[in-house]
Parts: structure tokens; C-alpha cells; sequence
């Protein structure tokens, strides 16, 4: 498992634009996007052209070369004003770790210029959160193209990313547990079966996709045939779950920051009191503060220990996700009963916020499955059954 380091920022660095286009973009559209259930497309268009989603594409390829962290404080920055952006993002941004290694040159350089939109189309009907297990076919054809038939449930970006890196059984029976595909969205074949209408993160676009006799060249397999899961918990799963953690952060630092003020500026008529003159009130967002702030330390100490390829890397890695998922649940819960009957109003972003945080706990892999992750690290057997591998 290997992450790069931050390259040197230059003077036309993204990331400096990106409060611009939160600014100008992102927040104003997030009670919309929230409302309507509608995909991001300003917002993901503005970061295009910003810039910021080639921010984790190599420089060959035209890309700003940044590693793991500075995307990390990207996806938190924006989970903290939409989290339906922030998940259409993040998605892109793991699918990219992928392409990066394995994908052809045009695509790469295509994210890296921000004409391109990518994602990940790992769960499926037949297997659910359990991505490293698909039951999506790949069949090889005579014409040096191959066929790959497919129910994915959960895809984000469904109809609105330029390429999906897709997941299925391998061509050959015994090459190993899964093969990855890139698939460019017209593809014939390939469509989008179902809408999305969430409690939370209600326009990242989260909809079911079916491959029926979906014909990609050979030349579209990403990595050896079976290798898939190898790819996918190497290159795909560090970015997937430490970004993961990072939206966490956001939304709960962003809840917090949004009780505070509340708790601030809100006085009681009759007594000219104001909420935080309360000692258990103090007392209650203290802990809130806290539990969002040890996420923060967590965060940083499981970057760390990939930029320098610490041993406890990967148990960090897993860790991080299980942590933050619990966390930004129970924070925002706590948000929420700080500011009482006016947290259910729309106006204070708390209830979205708190909506969104459910999102962690249930994306593969789970919370649950993350602790018998942990647990098997923890007692030296290996992360999957052999079975599933």
C-alpha cells in the first residue's frame, strides 16, 4: 500500500481557488442540490474548472501531483458545505487512484485537465456491500473485445460520469476473485436502471446500473485478469476509506462550528440569558469538540503513517473509517439535540448535515465489516477468507 507525498505547492496551486468556488458555488447550491435531490453539476463543474479534479493526477499527465493529504483537506472542505459534492468527489478521486496506475494515457490526461469525471462501480445486486465478492460476468469474445454483463446496485455519479472503473468474476475461472474494467459511460449495453431518492447525500447521484452485453477491448482491463481485488484493496481502498474519514471530518466539524454559533447568539427573552451561559450546554458541545477533534488526530497520524509506509499503515487505514463513521453520527446526533426545535428547521444546514453523516456507517465496507477487518489484523489472520480471495 503506497500513497504519494504533497509535491512542493506552486504558485498556481487549485487548492488556493477552491474557497472561491465553495464561495461562489458549492454552498449557495447545497440547500438545492439537498432539496431536489439534484446532481451536483455547477459545483462539480466549477471544481473542473478549478482545476481540483486533476488535483490527484500525476503531473506527466497534466495533473497537480498531490498526494492523499491535500485531497484529503479538499473533500473535508467541501463535506462541510454539501456532502452530496463532497461524495461525487471523493468517488472520483478514488476511482482516478486506479486509472492512474493502470488506465490509458488519454483518460488520464483528460481527468487531469478536468474534462473528466470518473467513479467506482464496485456493489452489486447479488453480492451488496460485500464489493469484494461480484457476480457480474466477463466473457471474452472472438473480436478481441470482451462482454460484461452486470446488476450494480449502488454506482455514484450513475449517468453523470464519463467512465466507470468496473468490477467482475474474471475471465478465466481460476485467474483469481475479480477483474477491473474501465468503461466509458456510452458504452452500448450500458445503462442506468432506477432513481435515487435518499434520506441523506440525496444528490451524489447514487443509482443502480445494468451491463447487458456490454462489449469493452481487452485493452480496457485494468491490471492483470483476477487481480481486480489485489488493485482494488491496494490502490482503490487507502483512498477510498481515508477520504471517507475526511467527509466524516467535515460534516462533524461543520456541525459543531454551526451549534456554536447557535448556542452563541441565541439569548432567552425572559431572562436575557444566552444558551451558552448553561454550564451542562458548554459541557455537551465540549464533548462534541473533543470527539471531532480526536477524529482530526486520527486522521492525520493514519496519513502520516502512509506517507512514510509505516507498518501499522493498513490497520490505520481501516481503522480510520470505523472511526470516523461512528463519530460524525453521534456528533452530529449531539449537534442536533444542542439546538433543540430549531435543528429541525432547514435554514441551519443541521439536519442535512445530520441526514448526510448516516451515509458512513452503511458504505461498503461497513462499519461492521471494518471491525472484523481490524480484528483480523489484530489476531494475525489474513483480511479475507481465502474463499473471497
Amino acid at each position: 500500500m503506497t500513497t504519494s507525498v504533497d509535491n512542493a505547492q506552486t504558485a498556481t496551486d487549485p487548492t488556493d481557488t477552491l474557497g472561491t468556488v465553495i464561495d461562489d458555488v458549492i454552498r449557495p447550491q447545497a440547500p438545492i442540490v439537498d432539496r431536489d435531490g439534484a446532481f451536483p453539476r455547477p459545483g462539480v463543474d466549477a471544481l473542473a474548472a478549478a482545476g481540483l479534479l486533476g488535483l490527484a493526477s500525476s503531473t506527466e499527465v497534466g495533473g497537480s501531483g498531490h498526494g492523499m493529504r491535500a485531497v484529503a483537506e479538499v473533500i473535508e472542505r467541501l463535506a462541510a458545505e454539501c456532502g452530496s459534492t463532497a461524495m461525487v468527489v471523493l468517488m472520483h478521486y478514488a476511482a482516478t487512484a486506479v486509472i492512474e496506475a493502470y488506465g490509458p494515457h488519454d483518460v488520464r490526461s483528460a481527468i487531469a485537465s478536468g474534462n473528466h469525471l470518473t467513479t467506482l462501480a464496485f456493489s452489486e445486486y447479488g453480492s451488496r456491500s460485500h464489493f469484494w465478492s461480484p457476480t457480474g460476468t466477463a466473457t471474452a469474445a472472438d473480436d478481441d473485445t470482451v462482454r460484461l454483463d452486470a446488476r450494480k446496485s449502488w454506482v455514484t455519479s450513475a449517468g453523470e460520469a464519463n467512465s466507470y472503473v468496473w468490477s467482475s468474476l474474471p475471465l478465466t475461472r481460476d485467474a483469481g476473485p475479480m477483474t477491473l474494467w474501465l468503461v466509458p459511460a456510452d458504452s452500448a449495453g450500458l445503462s442506468v436502471t432506477g432513481d435515487f431518492d435518499g434520506l441523506g447525500l440525496r444528490g451524489n447521484g447514487s443509482r443502480p446500473m445494468t451491463a447487458d452485453g456490454l462489449r469493452v477491448p481487452a485493452t480496457a482491463r485494468m491490471a492483470a485478469d483476477g487481480a481486480g481485488l489485489d488493485t482494488a484493496l491496494g490502490a482503490v481502498l487507502p483512498w477510498f476509506l481515508v477520504l471517507n474519514a475526511a467527509f466524516c471530518l467535515g460534516l462533524a466539524d461543520s456541525a459543531v462550528a454551526e451549534a456554536g454559533r447557535h448556542l452563541t447568539r441565541t439569548t432567552l427573552t425572559h431572562t436575557g440569558a444566552a444558551l451558552r451561559d448553561a454550564p451542562v450546554t458548554r459541557r455537551d458541545l465540549a464533548r462534541l469538540m473533543i470527539r471531532t477533534d480526536a477524529l482530526r488526530a486520527f486522521l492525520g497520524d493514519t496519513l502520516t503513517a502512509l506517507e512514510t509506509g509505516r507498518d501499522d499503515a493498513m490497520l490505520r487505514v481501516l481503522q480510520v473509517k470505523a472511526l470516523a463513521g461512528e463519530t460524525v453520527a453521534d456528533v452530529t446526533d449531539g449537534a442536533m439535540q444542542l439546538c433543540g426545535g430549531s435543528a429541525f428547521r432547514k435554514e441551519l444546514g443541521l439536519e442535512r448535515r445530520f441526514r448526510d453523516a448516516r451515509a458512513a456507517r452503511v458504505m461498503a465496507p461497513t462499519t461492521d465489516a471494518l471491525h472484523d477487518f481490524v480484528g483480523r489484523l489484530a489476531t494475525g489472520l489474513p483480511l479475507l477468507d481465502e474463499a473471497n480471495r
